[in-house]
This record gives structure tokens, C-alpha cells and sequence, in this order.
């Protein structure tokens, strides 16, 4: 008998919700970068966004961002002054999935 409120279940569950962030993410990254999406959502997650592979130009990542903020209600240039969750996909896709869990 399998006890729902088990960590591993919830842990699933948010590893679930992680990685569909990160494909929807992929899909918005290659639009505002205005790359093939099936190349972005092949590269590493660990791809650098501003890195030759994707090449975001400072304008593609404001769309990018009112993109986030639209479809996940995440404000990523407010809630990281920095913008240091804007080095890869893996790390936006953090910061979106952990923000959007609060709100």
C-alpha cells in the first residue's frame, strides 16, 4: 500500500512541475530568441541564455522576462535584482518554479 503524503509523492510532484516550467520556459527562450524550438529543447540546462548557443540579446530578455511575468506571474527582474537567475535554463527555471509555488 503506497501512503500518499509520502515525501517521494510530493517530491514527484514538483520535480513534475519543475520540468514543465522548463519546457514551457524553452519553448518562450526560443521564441524571444527567435531560435528553432526544438534546438532550444534540446541543449543542456545548463545552457548559458546569453551564451553563443542561444545568443539573447539584451531586447530579447525584456521580452523574455514580460513573457515570464505574463504566463507565470513571476516578475523575475523585481524579485532578483541581480538577474542571476537569468544564466541558464536550469537556473530560470528555478527561480520561476520556486516564485510561482509562493504565489
Amino acid at each position: 500500500m503506497t501512503d500518499a503524503h509520502s515525501p517521494s509523492s510530493s517530491t514527484s510532484t514538483s520535480s513534475a512541475d519543475r520540468a514543465a516550467v522548463e519546457e514551457e520556459l524553452r519553448a518562450m527562450i526560443a521564441e524571444a530568441a527567435r531560435l528553432d524550438a526544438a534546438v532550444v529543447a534540446g541543449l543542456p540546462a545548463d545552457t548559458d541564455l546569453f551564451g553563443p548557443e542561444i545568443g539573447l540579446t539584451s531586447l530579447a530578455g525584456v521580452t523574455l522576462l514580460g513573457t515570464v511575468d505574463a504566463r507565470f506571474g513571476v516578475d523575475v527582474a523585481a524579485l532578483d535584482l541581480s538577474l542571476d537567475s537569468l544564466q541558464s535554463i536550469a537556473t530560470l527555471a528555478d527561480f520561476v518554479t520556486a516564485h510561482r509555488s509562493t504565489h
